[in-house]
């Protein structure tokens, strides 16, 4: 299959080798993608007879001296006429068939195709590491030869008396390693001609040649003992006792797990293996993501609201996208359940995407406790192993859920009956770099239409774009205002709404039990300051700290930013000590009592100790500003010592199973409050949580991004719909400096739609997205005058277009990141009618190769 609208390079040849024929038949030959940086055209490689190679299939081809992974693009039974066929090399091996079937093909054409990214990038990012790596051609000797190898040298009990030179070398060679394998690259380094020695040596039988699949795509084999014979006369007591252990534990064990138990070591049980009464051999393990044991889970009863929406998405036939807006705490993720549990039962498999990694093991523990071994975890935090084997279970074609991050979009399962993404609005679903800049939202809506299948899109704070989707400002009963204790009913009657031929609207405007939405208690931190407060904590939320204790329940505090400190000042000439890399301050990171002080970017990650002077003044005065999640800790520690906490953020969960380990912790009740940055707005669900403060709310209103208005009303509604969850009331406290801008007065209210309505009014009056699309040109360079010229000179080169609007050429918001200075331009047109957008080849040609270009297409970060 070949997608005609992908534009691709000039067909390029491969490099010449021997020509094949075959009984008259005619050659075929097969166009390929070749993994090479750098490499982005079709090339055309002869198929020799013994493969049968299919579009989508994984191959190893010879590249110059190297052997490649590559993708079949289509087969051909003649090559370009400008190609002399004896100038065409041949395919070297399949390293996996069948990997693209046709719907999944058109997916990555078109994430290629609206991204303008060569497609061998869609396809890097898609396969799971490894799997199109460096295969190599090894040659080793044929250790067991039968009788039909060449006999004349083998009687000879000296083969290399009759071979060349050549060949000679190269056989000692061979005869002088202990496993008697070396690859043909080194073998050509050692032996000049290699290549004709070892044709040689293969036609006379001595050796044999095979591909090394690429390192990280093996399979994991592990050796296991199966019992065969009965126990019988001619065994010692210890053999006997080694089979009975075998025997009592249903005949076959792992090798290792049967050592451990017997005590035992190897040798005995190769005596055991000669008589004949096991047999040892290699099997596969698949590496997967192992969660604990879990007590099984059945259905749960619904709400009115949960019934209605779960209905609606099991009586649609094919595609359709269903906005599933309900409130913190209302039940989506049991609608997900219940959704999914009959598509099982059919031999459907669903696709579960969220935001953050740290989401995963806690909604994993829900999906397996109701659906067992069939849920499977995928993303990058996996090892790579992990990803390629469960990348191949998925292959299968068995009923399974997957659940994932943005990358499981890409998730190869078959009979796809569901997707959904959980807290659609993250701005992780979005990537920014490296290529293809893509948004699982839209790759999602994309394999929903090509699988024909519905896609959930869940949130209690939809992005903007989703709600427009779905019809402007549907009617809904989820956020009356209750302000006052007068209820504001916008339509109470109307659960769901169908907006549009397939798109669908579905509202749960409860939450389960009827609980009630926390009531969020605004405190301003400059009255604080004015009655003599000069602590980071409101006296309000001192006051609801020191209750958690006593009365026995749990709290999450939520900060803006991890870190001791935003950044260090000398008070005594106001110098910041900043990044020798990047145009930001350093911020101060407390790593153990006693430890070094340490200063940190937290955009190259360079690190220095912290000075006892000041570089500028030699002044010993400096002060930490500002509050990062470690201040915030040790803070909370000298002033509240009773208080057990565990620090969630970036910084404490580096390391593999870091986030289950601190929320199991905190679930169990080893801690009372949970301090964290944005991880802790992303659903999770911790029923004995009463209390969510906010630290600095400020920080998340005043960024220069058109977007930072509906950021901060999902971040700060996310993380206060924490509280409350349980059995008893919630309370949530908000602390900032600017208690009249309008999303603090949403927040308070739990009012997503006056909210909205307000900023779709703004970003309709600006042309901005959801009513205006944006491509976003991101250049760097280590020069700062030749990328500053290289801006300037494509924004003049697009100016002639009157077709959309351009902003810029700007310099970035941090000019300098880790040495390179950046600088952007922004293409600015109507949703509703796509302009002739420039030629990107020829705009990429404008970039000396000293200055990157990056394309962001719908990009969600501008700053």
């Amino acid at each position: 299959m070949y997608i005609k609208d992908i534009k691709l390079s000039p067909f390029v040849v491969a490099q010449a080798s021997e020509s094949y024929q075959s009984g008259g038949t005619l050659n075929r030959w097969v166009e390929v993608l070749v993994d090479c940086p750098g490499s982005t055209g079709l090339f055309t490689y002869r198929l020799p007879a013994q493969l049968e190679i299919k579009p989508g299939d994984i191959l190893s081809v010879p590249f110059g001296a190297q052997q490649l992974g590559a993708i079949a693009i289509r087969l051909l039974t003649q090559p370009n006429v400008d190609l002399p066929p004896e100038k065409i090399r041949e395919v070297e091996d399949i390293v996996s068939v069948g990997f693209f079937p046709s719907a999944y093909w058109e997916l990555l054409n078109r994430v290629a195709a609206y991204y303008y990214t060569p497609l061998i990038q869609v396809i890097r990012v898609a396969l799971p590491p490894g799997l199109l790596g460096r295969s190599q051609r090894r040659i080793r000797v044929i250790r067991n030869r039968g009788e039909e190898g060449s006999n004349y040298l083998l009687a000879s009990g000296n083969p290399s008396a009759f071979l060349t030179s050549t060949a000679r070398q190269i056989w000692e060679l061979l005869q002088a390693q202990p496993a008697g394998d070396y690859s043909f690259v080194y073998l050509q380094q050692k032996v000049k001609s290699a290549y004709r020695g070892i044709r040689e040596l293969l036609r006379s039988g001595l050796v044999e040649s095979y591909l090394e699949p690429p390192r990280l795509t093996r399979p994991k084999l592990q050796k296991a003992v199966t019992l065969t014979g009965t126990i019988d006369h001619d065994l010692t007591t210890r053999q006997r006792e080694i089979l009975e252990i075998l025997r009592r534990r249903g005949g076959e064990l792992w090798q290792n797990e049967l050592l451990v138990i017997c005590n035992a070591s190897s040798s005995i049980l190769k005596t055991l293996a000669q008589k004949g009464y096991i047999v040892i051999e290699e099997r596969e393990v698949l590496r997967t993501e192992q969660g604990p044991a879990l007590v099984g889970d059945g259905a749960k009863s619904l709400t009115t609201a949960q019934a209605n929406a779960l209905e609606t998405i099991q009586t649609l036939d094919g595609f359709a996208q269903i906005l599933l807006h309900g409130v913190t705490g209302s039940g989506k993720t049991e609608v997900y359940l219940q959704a999914i549990a009959p598509l099982l039962q059919v031999g459907k498999s669903a696709l579960v995407l969220v935001p953050e990694i740290g989401l995963t093991p806690q909604l994993t523990d829900r999906f397996r406790a109701r659906f067992g071994n069939k849920v499977s975890v995928y993303h990058s935090a996996l090892s790579d192993g992990e990803r390629y084997d469960t990348w191949r279970q998925m292959l299968t074609g068995e009923a399974q859920v997957v659940i994932g991050t943005r990358s499981a979009v890409f998730a190869p399962l078959p009979k796809l009956g569901l997707i959904i993404l959980d807290e659609e609005h993250d701005s992780s679903f979005k990537q920014d770099s490296p290529i293809p800049t893509y948004h699982a939202r839209t790759v999602a809506q994309w394999r929903a239409e090509l699988e024909n299948c519905p896609l959930v899109l869940g949130s209690a704070t939809p992005s903007l774009e989703s709600w427009v989707s779905v019809g402007t400002s549907p009617p809904s009963p989820l956020f009356a205002n209750r302000e006052g204790g007068q209820e504001r009913n916008l339509n109470s009657s109307l659960l769901n709404q169908k907006a549009g031929d397939r798109n669908y609207y579905l509202s749960l405007p409860e939450r389960i039990n009827s609980r009630p939405l926390p009531p969020v208690e605004i405190v301003d931190m400059r009255q604080e300051l004015q009655q003599g407060n000069r602590s980071i904590f409101s006296r309000s939320l001192q006051a609801a700290l020191q209750q958690l204790q006593e009365k026995k329940q749990q709290g999450i505090l939520f900060i803006h930013r991890r870190g001791h400190s935003t950044f260090v000042s000398c008070r005594s000439c106001g110098y910041v000590l900043e990044c020798p890399h990047c145009d930001v301050s350093l911020a101060y990171h407390h790593t153990e009592e006693k430890a070094p002080e340490l200063l940190r970017c937290h955009y190259c990650n360079y690190a220095r100790s912290h000075p006892k002077f000041c570089p500028d003044c030699s002044s010993p005065y400096l002060k930490f500003f500002g509050s990062g999640t470690q201040r915030v800790t040790q803070e909370l520690a000298r002033q509240f010592p009773e208080l057990r906490l565990i620090r969630f953020d970036s910084d404490t969960t580096r390391n593999k199973g870091s986030h289950r380990t601190l929320l199991t912790q905190f679930a169990n009740g080893e801690a009372d409050l949970l301090v964290g940055t944005q991880m802790l707005t992303k659903g999770l669900d911790l029923p004995q949580v009463t209390l969510v403060g906010v630290v600095a709310a400020d920080g998340l209103l005043n960024l220069s991004d058109y977007r930072a208005s509906e950021r901060a009303f999902q971040t700060l509604t996310q993380v206060a719909g924490r509280a409350g969850r349980g059995d008893d009331p919630g309370r949530v406290i908000v602390q900032t400096y600017t208690t009249e801008h309008q999303v603090i007065a949403a927040v308070r209210s739990h009012d997503y739609l006056s909210f909205s309505q307000a900023e779709l009014e703004q970003r309709q009056a600006l042309n901005y997205p959801p009513y205006g699309r944006l491509i976003l040109l991101r250049l760097s360079s280590l020069d700062p005058i030749q990328v500053q010229n290289t801006a300037e000179i494509i924004a003049t080169a697009l100016s002639t277009e009157e077709q959309f609007e351009i902003l810029g050429p700007a310099p970035a918001s941090i000019l300098r990141v880790a040495n390179r200075y950046r600088w952007q331009i922004l293409i600015k047109f109507a949703p509703d009618a796509l302009p002739q957008l420039p030629d990107w080849e020829e705009v990429r040609s404008l970039c000396p190769p000293s200055v990157s270009l990056t394309i962001d297409v719908d990009p969600l970060n501008i700053m």
